[in-house]
């Protein structure tokens, strides 16, 4: 809790910098996470509620009781009072009781009372498990890349800080007070990052997070995240990590999904459209910062890379 509130207190921890050293902190801040939906969720008796129109991240934190989800591409989810589920990308998803499991063919339509408390199986003075489950979207237009670094699915069991940020989150979407969008983002990264740090890495699952507890990987992953702007080679990476070049190359490239140098490029002109859309820095001070030799070499590589040269694309996308 007191990790929450200092970050509260001090926004700049996590708005977005190129100098970041800290990768997740990074690409949940480039993400521009938006709450799109926020509920406290009351069940009893049999439920099962099906969504095929999401493509959207979501999360859920159990409170009391027991329930089952069902993501499309993952393996059904029994989730006890204290678990916490978080997929970042997901198109369709179904969740049911477990006591007593739904009967075949059964859809239940959620009913909101005046509370905003929303209802699901047989009405009942008493709540037989209780949930809070949220959506929330990516604004960044370079969302699809940075969510292919994150892990497909985080599940943290009993650890009590995710349902306090939870709570906190439910809590600010529904009130009217004073800054409540700025309170809102910063509480969504908050939650966001909490949740992977807390999540052990799956086994046999790749991404940045599998990549960042990797004790080989995870050196070389920081350095570039910490130096993004240094002209970095696969003997400088392999050393970081205290592999052969070989072996490292083969390791990351299992572990993270991706080949060391694309990881670089492809995190570099992710940086780059950062700030070009920002306007804040010169065509000449994004090559320095991301590790070019020279604007011409930046712009070469930017245009190849994204479709369009560095001066247009900032025309195009400038935020206001």
């Amino acid at each position: 809790m007191n990790d929450v509130l200092s970050i509260m207190k001090n926004p700049h921890l996590i708005i977005e910098s190129p100098k970041m050293s800290d990768p997740y902190s990074e690409i949940i801040s480039l993400l521009q996470p938006q709450v799109a939906l926020s509920k406290l969720v009351h069940t009893s008796g049999p439920f099962r509620v099906q969504r095929d129109d999401v493509n959207e991240a979501i999360y859920c934190s159990v409170l009391a009781g027991r329930a089952c989800l069902e993501a499309e591409g993952h393996s059904p989810l029994m989730l006890e009072a204290g678990d916490f589920v978080l997929i970042p990308a997901v198109k369709s998803f179904t969740f049911s009781s477990v006591d007593p499991p739904p009967p075949a063919g059964l859809l239940s339509h959620p009913v909101e009372g005046k509370d905003g408390i929303v209802w699901l199986g047989t009405p009942a003075d008493t709540a037989e498990a209780q949930q809070l489950i949220g959506h929330c979207t990516f604004a960044s237009p370079d969302a699809e890349l940075l969510v292919s670094l994150l892990p497909d699915l985080v599940l943290v069991r009993g650890e009590g800080r995710l349902p306090v940020v939870t709570n906190l989150l439910r809590d600010e979407v529904r009130s009217n007070r004073p800054a409540r969008n700025v309170i809102v983002q910063h509480l969504l990264q908050v939650l966001l990052i909490e949740a992977f740090r807390s999540a052990a890495a799956p086994d046999g699952a790749g991404g940045l997070l599998h990549g960042l507890s990797d004790l080989r990987i995870g050196p070389s992953l920081r350095a570039i995240h910490a130096a993004p702007h240094r002209t970095w080679k696969i003997a400088e990476l392999a050393k970081e990590a205290g592999l052969s070049r070989s072996a490292f190359f083969t390791r990351f490239s299992q572990i993270v999904g991706m080949a060391p140098m694309g990881y670089v490029l492809n995190w570099r002109i992710t940086l780059a459209k950062h700030m070009l859309r920002m306007g804040d820095c010169s065509i000449a001070e994004i090559a320095e910062s991301t590790g070019y030799g020279s604007s011409s070499a930046f712009s070469t590589a930017f245009a190849r890379h994204v479709g369009a040269p560095p001066a247009q694309y900032a025309r195009m996308t400038a935020i206001e």
